[in-house]
């Protein structure tokens, strides 16, 4: 009883203290018109950032428990309880003094119900809830919802889900602050909308399969409308999910089908992989080594020259091959798929820890040497062309153990460039800064005599390198912890470990410490006195973004700034919704433009321009005034009420999850598959202006923004 006191008090003051009504939970009521007698009725929770949805049956002393009641039902019994689909959040709430479970972000309840008599069908209720954040609560709520026997097709399910996609007129989005309410165009269609984004499509037949199927997972409910409560004119959901590739091409756009990185950029971060990969102790020590060996091959200089071009144009096609080849097996789009996949970002999270740890000294990773031996086998047994390829082959092989961590995040890296080309590209920088040296050093071989040799210098620069693999690593689980909606990497958990390997690498420079590998140095010399002060100085930048600084220069690396807990910068822009159909429906009520973001947990460049270009004054001002933002995640691993299949460029694919989703929208619809992409449409789905890719040009955005709005305007 004083527990229930006191969290009533509590309750009752953080209402009091809320200077105005504030509602952070909006509802989206549907019916799931299944084939059999047993049907499903759902109810939707979209919650605002920062804020939390209480779970069911939480104790009594506790805070009020969402409650679904059903106050009448005919024609129908239900069949079990009101189940989330969603899994809650269990903490321990310290103001309650008691573990609580609550949901972020998103919640759909599903009740089941069976149809007894679908004439006489009808079924009224209401949801009682109660929101906090970490400030305050809202009062507890309720918001009632409603349906009758017109949300059952009497017809077989595929005719009457392909129906209910082309021909619905009538849109009801109940919500807790009756924002957005529509009423039927025509007084003969059915009070049931299609709803919520999940309906539909194009008006292709491979389309309008997908529309039905979506369709029958959320349909909103019967929504009347009251007096006070704006009304808009329905949407043709066909027309929203209609491609516009031709549409946007006429307005001269080059983003479609070949948005991605430049070619310039990909061979550019190849080459730099390649120059990193000199200066590993697997890699330097075979430079004199192998020119040695083929200025010793042969009396003739001009001989050994062109011998040792040839070695290096071997290593550029073996690297070069090998970006064919996995280009080949995946494609471009798998390969855009499979950088933003949360099972292969943990894998490869795993790889880099186990890389940084042999890094560190801790064990040695090498090939078996049947490999390498064999290899030098083929190269001293044969000759001509074929003896320099064994042994650039063998070069490749024996470098593994520090180019596969460099090779692999290259793959990643240009796995995004969204064209069949970049790990070719990619690679071919790679192999050319690799083959640069032993070209040189076979034309003019007195330079080896100045090359610094092999040393505890080298052991330096691989610990070093297990370092920055280690705070690499954990880019690639805050991807996947993203993606499933772990939260167990936020934003101030991941710079506090960002600082601390920062802070350790400067000490470890400055000869505070040192591996069992090293060798003792006398003094600390230039070179690494420097380094440990950009180290030490980069961790010492991280520390304000622990209270929420931007932090522009890692934005590509470090979580969204909404995962940070206790944030006290203001200047970041945050999306409407992060649902298409329900965000076309709102800029439809209020008589605004959309502006689609298409964007990716693990997407790098998305990072880039959130916290380079849209916290500029003016671009904030004109998206959160002028514009809708919807907020599409493409890896968002939410699953779906049921697979989708639909027809994908003539390949049938399964959308499981809601990035499945919105990547096949972006597909089909646009045209594009790589990320950022920003697209300005009116209130049919019609694009304003050409598409936006990466391109952090702020007046450039800025005009981009402002051509969409008068476009709009006229």
């Amino acid at each position: 009883m004083k527990k229930s006191l006191l969290s009533a008090c509590f309750i009752m003051i953080c209402a009091n203290l809320a200077a105005q009504i504030y509602e952070p939970v909006k509802w989206v009521f549907g019916f799931n018109d299944l084939p059999a007698a047993e049907k499903e009725i759902t109810l939707k929770a979209i919650i605002e950032r920062g804020w939390h949805l209480y779970d069911q049956n939480l104790p009594e002393s506790g805070p009020v428990s969402t409650t679904i009641r059903f106050e009448s039902i005919r024609g129908g019994e239900l069949v079990g309880k009101p189940v989330p689909v969603e899994k809650p959040v269990s903490v321990y709430d310290k103001q309650f003094s008691m573990d609580l479970r609550w949901f972020s972000e998103t919640v759909t309840f599903v009740q089941k119900i069976k149809v007894t008599d679908a004439k006489r069908f009808a079924v009224k209720g209401e949801v009682e809830f109660m929101a906090c954040n970490d400030e305050t609560c809202i009062p507890p709520d309720r918001i009632q919802f409603s349906f009758d026997g017109k949300a059952i097709k009497n017809m077989p399910a595929a005719t009457t889900t392909t129906t209910a996609a082309t021909t619905a007129t009538t849109t009801a989005t109940t919500t807790a602050t009756d924002a957005v309410a529509a009423v039927a165009a025509k007084e003969e269609t059915p009070e049931v909308a299609i709803g919520e984004s999940d309906s539909a499509q194009a008006t292709s037949p491979e389309t309008a399969d997908i529309t039905a199927d979506i369709t029958k997972s959320e349909r909103l409910a019967t929504a009347k409308p009251e007096a006070d409560k704006p009304i808009v004119k329905t949407i043709d959901p066909s027309v929203l999910w209609s491609p516009v590739i031709d549409e946007l091409k006429a307005l001269g756009d080059t983003n479609t089908t070949t948005a991605g990185r430049p070619y310039l950029y990909i061979f550019i971060v190849g080459f730099l992989g390649g120059l990193l990969a000199l200066l590993t102790p697997c890699v330097w020590p075979m430079i004199p080594m192998t020119v040695s060996f083929f200025l010793k091959r042969t009396k003739s200089r001009r001989k050994a020259i062109s011998d040792a071009l040839l070695y290096g144009l071997s290593i550029i096609v073996i690297y070069l091959v090998l970006g064919l080849i996995i280009t080949g097996l995946f494609g471009a789009s798998a390969l855009n798929d499979l950088s933003t996949n949360a099972i292969f970002n943990i894998i490869f999270f795993l790889l880099l820890v186990f890389f940084a740890i042999s890094f560190f000294g801790a064990f040695e990773i090498v090939l078996p040497s049947s490999w390498t031996n064999k290899m030098d086998t083929k190269a001293d047994t044969t000759t001509g062309l074929l003896s320099i390829f064994f042994m650039a082959f063998t070069l490749v092989l024996v470098s593994f153990s520090c180019t596969g961590p460099i090779i692999g995040s290259l793959l990643v890296e240009t796995a995004t460039s969204g064209n069949a080309t970049g790990p070719a590209i990619g690679m071919f920088g790679f192999a050319l800064a690799l083959a640069i040296p032993f070209a040189l050093f076979a034309v003019f071989p007195n330079m080896l005599q100045t090359m610094p040799k092999s040393g505890g210098w080298l052991n330096t620069v691989k610990v070093v390198l297990g370092f920055l693999e280690l705070a690499l690593a954990l880019k690639f689980l805050s991807v996947a912890d993203l993606a499933y909606g772990w939260r167990i990497l936020d934003r101030e958990v991941f710079l506090s470990l960002w600082i601390i390997i920062f802070a350790l690498l400067g000490c470890y420079l400055m000869g505070f410490y040192r591996f069992h590998n090293d060798s003792k140095v006398e003094c600390l010399n230039v070179g690494k006195l420097f380094l440990a002060m950009v180290s030490l100085s980069f961790a010492v930048y991280m520390v304000p973004g622990l209270w929420g600084a931007p932090l522009k220069a890692i934005s590509a690396f470090a979580p969204p700034l909404y995962t940070q807990d206790f944030n006290l910068y203001d200047g970041e822009v945050h999306a409407r919704t992060s649902d298409y159909d329900i965000g076309m429906a709102i800029a439809n009520n209020e008589g605004k433009p959309v502006m689609i973001d298409f964007s990716g947990y693990g997407c790098v460049n998305c990072r880039k321009m959130e916290a380079a270009v849209w916290t500029d004054a003016r671009v904030k001002h004109i998206i959160e005034n002028d514009y809708v933002l919807i907020t599409l995640m493409v890896d968002d691993k939410t699953p779906l009420p049921s697979p989708v299949e639909v027809n994908d460029n003539g390949r049938t694919r399964t959308l499981r999850t809601v990035g499945d989703r919105w990547s096949y929208l972006q597909r089909s619809k646009f045209g594009a598959n790589a990320q950022p992409f920003y697209v300005l449409l009116d209130n049919q789905g019609h694009p304003l202006s050409p598409s936006y890719a990466y391109d952090e040009d702020i007046p450039k955005y800025i005009k981009f923004l402002e051509d969409g709005k008068k476009k709009y305007s006229n």
